[in-house]
């Protein structure tokens, strides 16, 4: 059960590991057609066949590793986000912020507190 539930959960990486293997099968069986013949047109059919197929098997199982690498990242900077507390509303950040200023945290003081302070001095 718990392979399946790696299977499920890395799904684009598993399926890299297939298209590699997949791939370099390819490769290795149009290498050995190739390899056996001597005449550049009986060797047609396997670069064909087993060159393209192993290098489009190659390139998609490189976009397929890149993309779980990027859900990756996209899932740490999610709980980032989340942790830092960031992952509500701009609105709802901006009242935050504006709402629990303390007196000594640096903020500017309103305008009738400026008033108030430019009348008694």
């Amino acid at each position: 059960m718990a392979l399946l539930k790696y299977v499920r959960d890395e799904w684009d990486r598993v399926s890299a590991w297939v298209l590699v293997v997949v791939g370099l099968l390819a490769l290795l069986f149009g290498w050995l057609g190739v390899s056996g013949t001597e005449y550049v047109a009986e060797q047609n059919p396997y670069i064909i066949s087993g060159g393209l197929l192993g290098m489009f098997c190659l390139g998609l199982a490189a976009m397929l590793w890149l993309s779980a690498d990027l859900r990756d990242e996209w899932r740490k900077l999610d709980a980032l986000q989340r942790d830092l507390g960031l992952d509500r509303r701009p609105t709802e950040v901006a009242s935050s912020r504006t709402n629990g200023v303390s007196p000594g945290s640096g903020a500017l003081p309103a305008a009738d507190e400026m008033d108030a302070t430019a009348r008694r001095s």
